[in-house]
Parts: structure tokens; C-alpha cells; sequence
């Protein structure tokens, strides 16, 4: 391997191929592959007979044979996630990113996903009908990374969907988790985009880090003052291994961390608090218990390394 190489070629390749799926497919390519406890865990992008691509998992002792292939895309119905509204589009791919983490679990990440067709969800010529289906929502999330992808074009579609959903009583959710990579360090853009965004949101869940980056705030409270503004009435500040701040029509509250852990990966720490926090509030919880089981969830998935707890270590908790 030379100094300029990243990867090395397998001579056995391809490793997977479409006769190893057990429906007729055109083509199979392995785009991706990790060592996820002890296994090899390969994300495969799988073309069906109608030219429709989706990603599948396969899983393999070694990397080289006897080989477990999920008979499910990934996120379909095996993780509880509805397809429905999913956009194929032929002949495009989806983004991929890698993480890399150190030895305290801080994450790296490498994209590509420029050419995404996710950039173009409210362009493509079906885009009404994911609009439409938002009206029809309980509670619609979003978050600074959904904003960063669309165009101008696309951002007005989105955020007049947002407005009209509203107005039919869906309540909208907003996590700035502001990554300036996505917004090719244009600061301008990226606050006037946010400030539209900010107008149509019922529930904020920034994390203070991001917030001091792009507007300088000073401490979690000084969010809690610029959102408020906004006329946001609920925001929870996550403030890292401290605590968060909740802050509402009936005050504000700080909510220690119950447990500090050594965290193994801390990707999706922001997202499970959300995730959490927003279920505990739509079965009926009040905002300071909902901050604590986010809490809670968070601390569980950076025990583990990716995104996506085991489902025998969800279970347990």
C-alpha cells in the first residue's frame, strides 16, 4: 500500500454480489464496511429489477464469508420506521458518511453527499406530496443539517409547509445542531436561513455549544432570551454532561445529568435526547420529567458505538 492509499483492493472482490440476495436484484455494491463488535458489518447499496436503489446490511464473522444478509432495507419496518414517504429516485445515491472516533469517543466525520438526492426533496417533481404529508402530522422535527441541504427553492417549499402545518395544529420541533462544514462556512446565510426557521417552531432543542459558535452566546440562558424572542414557548437547552435547561411558560428549570458515563461513541447523543425527549412529551409528560428520560436515553446510546443502541441492550433499559 502506498503512502497515498487509503484502502486496499481485496483480491477475492467482490465480496457480495447480487447472487447472494435471495430476491432478484440487478446489482449489488459494498459501499461501506465496519468492525462493529467483533463482526463485520457491511452497508450494501442494492439495485432492484426496477433500477431503485436501497441500502441492506450484511454481516459476516470474518469480512470474507458466511455471510447474514437482513431481509429488510435498512430503517424499514425490522427498526419501527415507516418507509412510506421514502423517495426513490433511479440512477441517484444516497449520502454516506463515515465516523471515526478517539479514545474518549469524540466523533470525526467524512461525507459525501453532495450530489444526494435528499438535496432535492422539495424539487423533485413528486415534492408536493411529502409537503402535503406534513399537514397531516402529529409533530414534524427538524433540525440545522435538514436546512443546510435545500436550495433557496427548497427551503421556501419547506418552510411554507412548516407554516401551513401549523396553522392545522402540528406542533414543529427544532434542533439547531449547527455544523458549519454544511453551510460552507457562510455564516451570513446560515443565521438568516435559521432566524425564517426559528418563526415556525414550537419546540426548541439547541445544544448550547452550537448556539455559542453561531450566534455568541454567552451561557444557556442567553439562548433561552434570543429563542424567546422568536415567541418559541419551549425550548430545552442541552448543555453537554451538565445539565439542560428547560425553560417554558411556567419558568425555567435546570436538569442535572443523572449519571455521568464514559462515553465509548458519542454519535447521536443530541439526536436520542431529542428523540426521548419529544416521545415522553407526546405521551403526556410534562417538559422537566421528558428533559430527564432524554437524559436517561442519551446516556444509554454512548455506551454503545453508532447511532443505534443493540436491540438486546435496548431492551434492557
Amino acid at each position: 500500500m502506498s503512502s497515498h492509499e487509503v484502502f486496499r483492493r481485496h483480491a477475492g472482490n467482490p465480496i457480495l454480489t447480487a447472487a447472494d440476495w435471495s430476491e432478484p436484484v440487478n446489482a449489488v455494491f459494498n459501499p461501506a464496511a465496519a468492525l462493529v463488535d467483533g463482526e463485520t458489518v457491511v452497508l450494501a447499496r442494492v439495485e432492484d429489477r426496477r433500477g431503485i436503489s436501497h441500502l441492506g446490511v450484511a454481516r459476516s464473522a470474518d469480512g470474507l464469508g458466511g455471510w447474514s444478509i437482513a431481509p429488510e432495507p435498512l430503517l424499514a419496518a425490522a427498526e419501527g420506521v415507516n418507509s412510506d414517504l421514502i423517495v426513490r429516485v433511479p440512477g441517484r445515491m444516497p449520502g454516506l458518511y463515515l465516523i471515526e472516533t478517539d479514545e474518549k469517543g469524540e466523533r470525526k466525520f467524512y461525507y459525501w453527499r453532495d450530489t444526494s438526492p435528499a438535496r432535492e426533496l422539495f424539487e423533485l417533481p413528486n415534492w408536493a406530496s411529502i409537503a402535503e404529508a406534513l399537514l397531516s402530522a402529529r409533530l414534524v422535527y427538524f433540525s440545522g443539517v435538514t436546512l443546510s441541504l435545500y436550495s433557496n427553492t427548497g427551503l421556501g417549499r419547506f418552510l411554507a409547509a412548516l407554516e401551513l402545518a401549523r396553522k392545522q395544529g402540528v406542533i414543529v420541533a427544532f434542533d439547531g445542531n449547527f455544523r458549519p462544514r454544511g453551510w460552507k462556512g457562510d455564516v451570513a446565510r446560515t443565521r438568516t436561513v435559521f432566524t425564517e426557521a426559528l418563526k415556525r417552531v414550537d419546540i426548541a432543542l439547541p445544544t448550547f455549544e452550537d448556539e455559542a459558535i453561531l450566534w455568541g452566546d454567552a451561557n444557556p440562558e442567553a439562548t433561552v432570551e434570543r429563542l424567546q424572542a422568536f415567541g418559541i414557548g419551549e425550548i430545552v437547552v442541552k448543555n453537554g454532561s451538565s445539565n439542560a435547561l428547560v425553560a417554558d411558560k411556567s419558568g425555567r428549570e435546570h436538569v442535572p445529568v443523572p449519571e455521568v458515563v464514559e462515553p465509548v461513541d458519542t454519535t447521536a447523543a443530541g439526536d436520542s435526547f431529542n428523540a426521548a425527549y419529544i416521545a415522553a412529551r407526546l405521551k403526556g409528560e410534562s417538559p422537566v420529567p421528558a428533559a430527564g428520560a432524554a437524559h436517561g436515553l442519551a446516556a444509554q446510546v454512548i455506551r454503545h458505538r453508532g447511532a443505534i443502541m443493540p436491540r438486546a441492550a435496548a431492551a434492557m433499559h
